[in-house]
């Protein structure tokens, strides 16, 4: 199997990021996106997806969070996108539900690669207050941004929790596992592509 890597630079007049991906990695994040709540997700997302993950993001953090975040999410997405190629051999689908104390979130993952790439995000705890300026509709821009660059419909189900930190310290942990099961090169298939239309 060839390296899954990839490198990925965006700059616009409101954020300037690059990103270094590997998606066979061992977990090691180099985070720093200017949002410390953000840092803290993504690391959870790559120690526990197994990825390898640098992230550099400067933004407009003097106006507000929303394009540095949607940013990230984006790049990230691109970067994913790019170290799949092909997505040959890969498990395709991949799920996971993860607690954190009276928190429970799902993630589930979808490869498709059909031009419908899509996310569903509901939300079943109302009255969540901003954990660190950084809240559930962050979270959801976030994965919205991610979903649509990497190609990936992806359902996300909060079912119960009142921190809205372990809320989303939940969802991202969820989502690397989740994502980890769905990149994982299954040795039965070989190198055909996980679709009965030999194609995504």
């Amino acid at each position: 199997m060839k390296n899954r890597t990839a490198e990925i630079k965006r700059k616009t007049k409101e954020t300037d990021i690059a990103i270094k991906l590997n998606i066979d990695g061992k977990g090691k994040a180099n985070i720093n996106t200017g949002i410390g709540f953000l840092n803290h997700m993504l690391e959870l997302f790559t120690y526990h997806g197994l990825f390898d993950l640098s992230v550099r993001a400067k933004g407009d953090l003097d106006v507000d969070t929303h394009h540095t975040n949607e940013d990230v999410g984006i790049t990230l997405g691109q970067a994913f996108k790019k170290a799949l190629k092909a997505k040959k051999g890969i498990t395709r689908f991949g799920q996971s539900f993860v607690p954190m104390d009276e928190a429970l979130s799902r993630s589930r993952v979808v490869l498709d690669i059909s031009g419908r790439p899509s996310l569903y995000f509901n939300n079943k705890v109302k009255g969540l207050k901003a954990a660190k300026a950084y809240d559930i509709n962050d979270c959801e821009e976030f994965l919205r941004a991610f979903t649509l660059n990497s190609g990936i419909n992806m359902h996300v189900d909060i079912i119960r929790g009142k921190d809205t930190h372990h809320v989303l310290e939940s969802v991202f942990k969820a989502l690397g596992r989740a994502l980890s099961g769905a990149v994982r090169i299954e040795p039965r298939r070989g190198k055909k592509t996980p679709s009965t239309k030999g194609r995504l």
